[in-house]
């Protein structure tokens, strides 16, 4: 009999942090109410019964029979819905980690698929044919084929397949409706049927990762944007580089050897031997690549926005300086919130470690990929933060109907067809053509056709005539060997065999941090990246020439930064730059500006002064540290400003003795970011063109062409902005801090002259904006949250709110309604160590968070703990859908059982599955 059949309690999101537990059992049974009530919402004659809704529940109770298994294996569930497996060999260990997974989340690791193949189209209709076309011309399931065809090991592969079959198994004779209450709903439009799983569907998801991680590709494209209103000089302004003065690396020393040739922690940097590959040789290129950014808007829509503000954070720090005198490494990376999260925790133990069976491993998997993504296992801890290395480059090409210019001669293109289905509709063919820098992303935008067309260039350039077309170079369109790496460093055992497993762990790249039960902690910098022949990858580079792309082989990975023991005892890496300026190799020019490292560094400093042991509790609450580091710069600077007008005078005054922490409930915290926003917007975002700023916000600029007479009443036109809030610039990351922070001495700099508008004057020097941004921040809070500033609370304005990732955000308002939760009120903010993000061009709201976050206690895994944004179950009812959240709001960790007994004491439901 299935479990939780009669469960109607658990919590759903709220105004509120703490509202959400309100709710409680009446507000599950509400939602069972709506559920029996979509057919108003949608139509179509269909009856949705209680019975429907359950119908897609995991039975976690009794046993089942597996076809395939060679022996029992135990799934072990506490009262979260967290499963432990316990299996005597890989194959039944992988086969039940497919069947279980599917149980709780074969919905999302459905629609995850056909994303990886360009295959949304299938599913939802005309409406994704657009996206489709852009995943197929990257051609993501492609890669992954090959991956598993030609490069991938054959223990990779049994374990890939066993997984499959464990997939298949649970989907073998159910209907959509016994499978998701989504595809019920999608039944109603749509005669979709699941397809079986197969050992490439979970490869490809790595490629999604890889591309939600990709490094400085938006970068690239938005200076080239800001190209079309600013100079050179303005571009440098917002680019500053890495502040190294007052921001660590993570490597804090090393070099590569001139004896080995390889990195040495200990080796002392002897000049750049590596120049050629960061010379700056753009040759002046200037594109209009707006729409080839409104097409990569479309694909993190479906994994998350991509920018300066995703990243994480993990640190390590030594048992030298615990309290358990053994490591404690903690990790939360920063990504999209996901409904259900993106992350599904699981126990994978083979009952006695032989050759047959050599896995017993703990913590965060992707649904839909066998394996352990961030954990431990019996010897080692890992955790993971994106490396944000460069690997990929656009390339401008100068094309004909015969193939592409490359050193003087046309080459021909590589061609494939392609035909997307398309549920309710007719299939469309696409052609996708590519070069030897990649495939012609611009194909598929009428728009990008005519990329470059005004753009100035090198007299050494190719004719423009109708422009040139766009090529996109990314190391994840090779085959690789990532997949590899899952398992190997599931089955690492000490500092040797983690390096072994990171070598092949090329896409993403990714910073690793270890700890083992001897006491180590270490780093390793991995993954392909790619050595430029010219040029350091912040522009496009012209594909017409040799004397641009990339070398035949990456940098070698025994040149990759690492640390072992450091004398400091403590490793960090939250996105900022892995190693000093010294080091040949070029990884990047788009670091994170390392505010959340260097304030976790000084928080570890802090404590382990005068002798002082870091705790479990510790780490714990260094998570939720929400002090932002731009308001301790700025608000000395806003308190010397002398306010005429009382209202602004009476927000002003919440400044006074704030001591920078953004809690929920902070009056302070919410004035002071929505200055911030504000002075953003009239420093930086009015500046900016039409392609960078939030869509449907307009201005009035100067007329571009004025060759001919003009009128005053004609010399300014209404320009409106064109990309989505979540993307739009200024983001308010640590970049815009250190750009505000390097122009803060300079009172008359142009970035602080603003134009009048309005009823507000036209601003000439620093303190003239700021009063300025202070004016409008107290009328923008006042249409907000209301006059009385008593009634003001940062929560209020910075609301998360989780969405079903399809039909949660595409579907009817009434389905929308209840498969999406929330809000909740947050704390925290952008750059904050508790980066709850939100993008301060487009408002508040959060955009990206802690997806996870988990402290482990080498050696003593059971008072390890852990926590998910949301729950196991992918299933709207469950009362595990969303369970995790009110804990996650509020910075409480679950325990982390690891062990057979302490996994003993925490089961609430065992399931046997038998051959």
């Amino acid at each position: 009999m299935p479990a939780n059949t009669t469960a109607s309690s658990g919590t759903t999101g709220s105004a509120g942090a703490k509202t959400g537990r309100k709710k409680g059992r009446r507000a599950r049974l509400i939602v069972i109410v709506l559920v029996l009530a979509l057919v108003a919402g949608i139509g179509y004659g269909a009856f949705w019964s209680v019975s429907t809704v359950r119908a897609s529940y995991p039975q976690t109770t009794g046993s089942i029979k597996l076809d395939g298994l060679d022996g029992n294996v135990d799934v072990k569930r506490d009262s979260y819905g967290i499963p432990q497996l316990y299996a005597d060999s890989d194959a039944d260990l992988f086969r039940a980690q497919g069947f279980v997974q599917a149980q709780d989340r074969f919905w999302e690791m459905d629609v995850r698929r056909h994303m990886t193949a360009g295959r949304l189209s299938e599913m939802f209709g005309s409406g994704q044919v657009e996206t489709d076309s852009f995943l197929r011309t990257l051609g993501w399931r492609k890669i992954a084929q090959e991956e598993y065809d030609n490069v991938l090991s054959t223990d990779t592969k049994k374990n890939l397949q066993a997984y499959a079959d464990g997939v298949n198994a649970y989907l073998k004779g159910r209907d959509g409706k016994d499978i998701s209450v989504e595809y019920a709903a999608l039944g109603l439009t749509n005669d979709y049927k699941p397809a079986e799983w197969t050992p490439v569907d979970s490869v490809a998801w790595l490629k999604a990762m890889a591309w939600d991680l990709r490094g400085n590709m938006q970068e690239e494209i938005d200076r080239s944007l800001m190209t079309s209103r600013l100079d050179a000089k303005q571009i440098e302004d917002l680019y500053p580089p890495y502040p190294y003065d007052k921001h660590d690396p993570i490597v804090g020393k090393g070099a590569i050897s001139q004896v080995t040739g390889k990195f040495d922690p200990e080796a002392t940097p002897s000049g750049n031997i590596g120049s050629d590959t960061v010379a700056s040789a753009t040759e002046g290129v200037n594109t209009q690549l707006s729409s080839l950014s409104d097409t990569l808007d479309q694909i993190p829509a479906l994994l998350g926005p991509n920018g300066s503000g995703i990243g994480s954070n993990s640190w390590v720090v030594s048992g030298d300086y615990t309290t358990t005198g053994k490591p404690l490494l903690a990790n939360d990376p920063h990504l999209a919130p996901q409904l259900p999260s993106l992350w599904y925790q699981m126990g994978l133990h083979c009952r006695e470690i032989t050759a047959k069976c050599q896995y017993d491993t703990a913590g965060y998997t992707f649904s839909g990929m066998p394996g352990v993504i961030i954990g431990h296992n019996q010897d080692i801890a890992w955790g993971f933060t994106n490396l944000g290395a460069d690997v990929t480059d656009l390339f401008l090409e100068k094309v004909s109907t015969d193939g592409y210019l490359y050193d003087g001669k046309v080459k021909p293109f590589t061609v494939r067809k392609e035909t997307i289905k398309v549920a309710g509709g007719k299939s469309r063919e696409i052609t996708i053509r590519e070069t030897n820098n990649g495939p012609l992303v611009s194909d598929r935008s009428s728009e990008l056709e005519k990329v470059g067309q005004k753009a100035p260039v090198a007299n050494a350039a190719p004719d423009r005539a109708d422009g040139y077309a766009v090529a996109l170079k990314w190391t994840a369109l090779e085959p690789g060997k990532s997949m590899d790496a899952v398992f190997e460093l599931n089955r690492a055992k000490d500092f040797k065999s983690f390096q072994a497993a990171a070598e092949h762990f090329e896409v993403p790249s990714q910073n690793l941090i270890y700890a083992d039960t001897k006491g180590n902690i270490g780093y390793q910098a991995p993954g392909k990246i790619p050595v430029r022949v010219q040029g350091d990858g912040t522009m496009p580079s012209p594909g017409w020439s040799s004397a641009y792309g990339w070398k035949k082989d990456p940098v070698p990975f025994d040149e990759l930064p690492y640390e072992y023991n450091p004398k400091r005892g403590y490793i960090v890496t939250a996105n900022q730059a892995v190693v000093g300026e010294d080091y040949p190799n070029l990884l990047t020019e788009d670091w994170g500006y390392g505010t959340r490292s260097q304030r976790i560094s000084d928080l570890i400093e802090a404590k382990i002064k005068d002798g002082g042991k870091i705790s479990t509790e510790d780490m714990q609450k260094m998570q939720m540290d929400n002090t932002s580091e731009i308001a301790a710069l700025l608000v000395p600077e806003l308190m010397k400003i002398n306010v005429s007008d009382k209202s602004v005078r009476e927000a002003q005054k919440l400044l006074e003795g704030w001591d920078y922490t953004q809690e929920p409930d902070s009056a302070a915290a919410a004035y002071f970011n929505a200055v911030w926003r504000n002075i953003l917007k009239l420093a930086f975002g009015d500046k900016l063109p039409k392609e960078l700023r939030v869509k449907g916000e307009c201005l009035n600029v100067p007329r571009a062409d004025t060759s001919g007479p003009v009128d005053e009443r004609h010399k300014l036109v209404r320009e409106c902005g064109r990309r989505d809030a979540d993307t739009a610039q200024p983001d308010g990351g640590d970049r815009w801090y250190q750009v505000v922070a390097d122009l803060m001495d300079d009172q008359n700099s142009d970035w602080w002259k603003s134009p009048a508008s309005g009823r507000d004057e036209a601003t000439d020097n620093r303190d003239e904006l700021f009063a300025r941004a202070m004016e409008d921040a107290r009328w923008e809070l006042t249409a907000k949250l209301g006059k009385d500033i008593s009634t003001w609370s940062w929560g209020r304005l910075h609301q998360l709110t989780l969405k079903n990732q399809t039909l949660g955000t595409e579907g009817p308002g009434l389905l929308q309604r209840i498969l999406n939760r929330g809000p909740w009120d947050l704390g925290g903010g952008e750059a904050a160590v508790n980066a709850t993000g939100w993008n301060a061009a487009g408002g508040y709201d959060v955009v990206w968070v802690p997806s996870m976050r988990m402290v482990v206690n080498v050696g003593d895994w059971d008072k390890s703990r852990w926590i998910n944004l949301t729950g196991a179950s992918g299933h709207a009812f469950s009362a595990h859908y969303t369970d995790q959240t009110d804990k996650w709001v509020d910075g409480e960790l679950l325990d982390w059982s690891f062990g057979t007994n302490a996994v003993a004491k925490s089961t609430t439901d065992t399931l046997t599955l038998k051959p």
